[in-house]
């Protein structure tokens, strides 16, 4: 792939964002300054569209200047009333931010308490790694402010400074209902970039019924919005940024169509130009396989020798650091190709994708570039021509008629799966004559699995303790490797250590005890573990009971609430399967055991079986989550089904201590 910045003239936002991170972002701007408060919002104690709301947002206002690309600005101003005691909450305050591309300058805060009197803020700003999701992180600027409490008023604001122009979004739905918003943008004010004309272009999300982007005097545009409902936020619901009210805006450069058949025909066209200008020269590819295979290894064989060579080439998008000379060759705008990355030795996970296309090509396989709409944020529609929105790749071989998608660029990436964000989207399969939109595969349930086994011994005062071992596989093992790719043993150690403590109900301790191997991507990620579960056993009369499932807490809490908002939404299909023996102590006996449970929707499945040999408990558990995305009609299913889960876990098994055994 060419460097990120030349990969594509359409996509503007992704040229202007790193040619401009070569120019310094401006300083001259003084931001949005606090506002006359009214006695009328000092003395409110409710919102009559809200109620029972710990806290509403007055009034808030964000403006953006465009006008110099080389270092654009959006100011942010906020005004918050605390009606109860709940609405304390909203004085820690975090504005997230992307610390390669932006700079959070002049922030101002202070409260206003029912009195009238004002706490300025005391300036104590801390920054953090602020997680989103799992596919998207980001940092954030947080700071408390002073003497909050019910009815007073919290006002801050702050400019955001971005090097170069990019795509952005009106966030019009926050976590507090709002009475009043204004957004205002003023678009950089055309001509051509690179010899290519370029346009603004917008499409409204979502918004609330009556409220319309419009573009007015000065070319400048506008959206006022009044009574914004609070956003509600659920577990396992798509990208919440996906579901608010927002408007989201794109400049465009070199493809002017306004037909999505005749815009995506330009883009994909282009993109197939450069993508074949980075394979480049097919005869030192060709050389490069008869280094990597043998001429009578099967295709699957070579497939996978390709894919392993490419994958051990240092990726350089993961890396902590950089060498000053890399970040001089990625300041420096050169065409490469796959000759070049090749032969250095490393490369960015774009460049690494089309290294794997070329060097698969020459050894005789069918195989197309693929740029895929990542639904890490947003779930992409090519009605919206936002090219930037197709912002990852892979390769698609075929082989013995079978469409088999690889991502060698992706840190950790096991052959033949893809990331989690590009799996079930959308994705421009590139060609000649312009590409064609195809859907890449969701992988089964199996392909992503959690296996706990372990080995207890039950005392007779109750505890338990023994060894477990867990084993992730596929995109399990994946990301947590990718969790823990710059931390050190220790934070390791105490990730997995953590890890289980959560996924089992009750207080416990748990040690990690093996070296798990962290760098590879084909191998599981084993992790073996000494464990002591305290007062595992509870008293009942004459008899104890112990619960039928251990590691169940990941489900205690799922779906819980009566009522749904939002569809669910799991990032990818996964496994969790757990097979336990429990020694008992010497003479006690098992007076009951759970009933089996078995249940397969096809979309989910559960099953449930204890067994008792003398003086040994056999339990095997096994929950599948085997979809991505279902409407909201089927919550009521599916919180029965995991109503059922918590049920089953939940039921005890029935011992007699050895006391009670012998008088029996």
């Amino acid at each position: 792939m060419l460097p990120r910045r030349v990969v594509t003239i359409a996509c503007f936002t992704l040229f202007l964002i790193l040619a401009a991170a070569e120019y310094p972002v401006g300083t001259a701007h003084a931001g949005i300054g606090f506002q006359p408060v009214s006695q009328d919002e000092l003395k409110m104690t409710s919102e009559p569209l809200a109620p029972g709301a710990p806290a509403i947002i007055l009034y808030r206002q964000v403006d953006r200047d465009d006008r110099n690309w080389g270092g654009t600005f959006e100011d942010r101003y906020y005004r918050i009333k605390i009606l109860t005691e709940a609405g304390r909450q909203y004085g820690n305050i975090e504005i997230p931010f992307s610390k390669d591309f932006d700079e959070v300058t002049h922030i101002r805060a202070r409260t206003i308490k029912p009195d009238g009197t004002i706490v300025d803020f005391d300036n104590n700003v801390l920054e953090s790694e602020k997680v989103i999701s799992r596919a998207v992180k980001t940092m954030a600027k947080t700071f408390t402010l002073p003497a909050v409490e019910p009815g007073c008023i919290l006002e801050y604001s702050y400019t955001l400074q971005m090097r170069g122009l990019r795509e952005s979004h009106w966030i019009v739905s926050e976590p507090m209902f709002t009475r009043s918003a204004h957004f205002s943008l003023i678009p950089f004010p055309g001509g051509t970039f690179s010899t290519a004309a370029f346009r603004l272009r917008w499409t409204d999300q979502n918004l609330p019924p009556g409220a319309q982007t419009k573009e007015g005097a000065g070319r400048v545009i506008r959206l006022e919005v009044t009574n914004i409902g609070a956003f509600q936020t659920e577990d396992h619901m798509p990208p919440p940024n996906q579901l608010k009210s927002r408007v989201d805006f794109v400049y465009d450069a070199g493809v002017l169509e306004t037909q999505p058949d005749k815009y995506w025909k330009t883009v994909g066209t282009r993109q197939n130009e450069r993508l074949e200008t980075f394979v480049g020269r097919r005869r030192p590819m060709e050389d490069a396989v008869a280094q990597i295979v043998s001429p009578n290894d099967p295709p699957e064989v070579k497939l996978r020798k390709i894919y392993d060579r490419v994958h051990q080439i240092r990726n350089i998008s993961f890396d902590l650091q950089k060498t000053q000379q890399e970040v001089k060759r990625e300041k420096e705008k050169v065409d490469e190709n796959s000759e070049d990355v090749w032969k250095r030795g490393y490369g960015n996970k774009w460049q690494l994708d089309w290294l794997f296309l070329a060097l698969v090509r020459a050894a005789g396989f069918d195989a197309y570039g693929c740029w895929i709409a990542s639904r890490a944020e947003y779930f992409f529609s090519p009605n919206t021509m936002q090219s930037g929105h197709l912002s990852e790749t892979a390769v698609l071989v075929k082989l013995d008629g079978r469409d088999l998608y690889f991502n060698p660029g992706a840190e950790f990436a096991p052959y033949g799966l893809l990331n989690w964000s590009e799996t079930g989207t959308a994705a421009l399969r590139l060609d000649k004559d312009g590409g064609t939109w195809i859907k890449t595969p969701l992988f089964p349930s199996s392909e992503s699995r959690l296996e706990r086994k372990g080995s207890f011994k039950l005392s007779d005062t109750g505890d338990m303790e023994g060894k477990v071992t867990t084993t992730y596989t596929g995109l399990e093992a994946m990301y947590h490797r990718l969790d823990v790719l710059h931390m050190d043993d220790v934070a390791r150690k105490k990730f997995l250590e953590d890890r289980l403590k959560n996924q089992i109900p009750v207080p416990s301790e748990v040690e990690l005890t093996n070296q798990p191997d962290w760098s590879g991507s084909e191998t599981p990620l084993v992790a073996e573990f000494n464990v002591k579960i305290p007062g595992w056993a509870s008293n009942a009369g004459k008899r104890t009971l112990i619960p039928a499932a251990v590691f169940a807490a990941g489900e205690k809490h799922t779906f819980e609430h009566a009522n749904r908002v939002h569809p669910i939404y799991f990032e990818y299909p996964y496994e969790k399967v757990d097979d336990i023996t429990i020694d008992l102590p010497a003479g006690w006996q098992i007076g009951g055991l759970p009933s089996e449970q078995a249940k397969d929707t096809h979309v989910v499945g559960y099953s449930l079986k204890v067994e008792g040999n003398k003086d040994t408990l056999h339990l095997t558990r096994k929950l599948k989550v085997d979809f991505m995305l279902l409407d909201v009609k089927y919550y009521p299913a599916l919180r029965t089904f995991f109503e059922s889960v918590r049920s089953a876990d939940d039921q005890q098994i029935l011992l007699q201590p050895g006391a009670l055994a012998k008088e029996n």
